[in-house]
């Protein structure tokens, strides 16, 4: 019965179940792991959840925003609030069961986030292009600013003794459902809206598709998967600060979205794990990692501006 049960699954149900027994058995034998390597790894789960994420803002709805580090910076504090500040309290209510404290703090953490991204996107979605960037690019800038003014969560000092929470099952546990979801919601029927919103928004308006909902939607959905990778990164690097979450962030997601191929996840999933390795492969350079760094990329974006891995897409949709 069970065997059957498992083949009347999707396809792409029956991945994710994988893609969650994997990772939960990665990170059963993670202590025998180098740390030094695990720290990369869990930073490539995390970027590659933000990427997606951002993906479908930026990628599939056609929207360009420059926010989603202020996402990231408000589901971090919301979740490591809810783990050092009310710990003491909810542990005992969980029954002391810190799997279950963390994956709740998360999730406040992405509503918060998701929160966020409704009350900025409700008026400026109805902006387009550089505008909409400009704002998105704004509110970014004011979250950081006004964390660094909060002495209740540290101000420009930071946070500081957040547990340790996350490992490879939650890092890429998360990955896996942020590609599930965004994937199961463009290629669904509702989905076919961002799609139209992409490629008319006018032609889209006129076969009465409601533009600024389909919008909205994105932006929350996207805030939200970002709020949950600024937990799972608070609670890996037990330390954060206002500084972590500023326009260079914001611009790093953006860069692996677009060289991975705008609406392509599976470029941005690898883009997303490239740029990570290769920003710590130019660590040793000191200095002069980030002109370093910024070089390779105008290379990359000069050689294929349209995004490294949009051929695939194109042939597959050739066929």
């Amino acid at each position: 019965m069970r065997h059957a049960k498992l083949k009347m699954l999707p396809r792409s149900q029956v991945i994710l179940l994988a893609a969650l027994a994997a990772a939960l058995g990665g990170s059963w034998f993670s202590r025998s792991y180098n740390p030094y390597f695990l720290d990369i790894a869990v930073t490539c789960g995390i970027n590659i959840t933000l990427a997606v994420s951002l993906n479908l803002i930026n990628g599939y709805t056609g929207q360009f925003s420059l926010g989603h580090a202020g996402f990231m910076a408000l589901g971090a504090y919301a979740a490591a609030l809810m783990t050092t500040n009310f710990g003491g309290t909810l542990l005992p209510l969980v029954g002391g069961q810190t799997w279950i404290l963390f994956p709740l703090a998360l999730y406040v953490g992405g509503l918060v986030a998701a929160l966020a991204g409704l009350l900025v996107g409700a008026p400026s979605l109805r902006l387009k292009g550089d505008y909409l960037a400009i704002v998105t690019l704004g509110f970014g800038e004011i979250i950081r600013v006004l964390l660094q003014n909060i002495d209740a969560v540290g101000g420009p000092r930071g946070l500081i003794n957040i547990p340790e929470y996350t490992n490879l099952f939650w890092t890429f546990g998360l990955a896996a459902i942020t590609i599930y979801v965004v994937w199961a919601l463009v290629n669904s029927t509702y989905g076919r809206g961002f799609i139209a919103v992409n490629d008319d928004e006018v032609a889209a308006e006129a076969m009465g598709i409601n533009t600024t909902r389909y919008k909205i939607t994105a932006f929350v959905v996207g805030a939200f998967f970002a709020g949950l990778a600024g937990g799972v990164y608070a609670h890996f690097k037990q330390y954060i600060a206002p500084q972590g979450f500023g326009f260079d962030k914001s611009i790093e997601i953006v860069v692996m979205v677009i060289l991975g191929g705008m609406g392509n996840n599976v470029g941005v999933i690898i883009a997303a794990v490239l740029l990570t390795v290769l920003t710590e492969s130019l660590r040793k350079f000191g200095d002069y990692r980030m002109i370093l760094y910024s070089l390779l990329i105008i290379g990359l974006m000069l050689t294929r501006p349209q995004g490294l891995f949009t051929w695939r897409r194109a042939a597959a949709t050739s066929k």
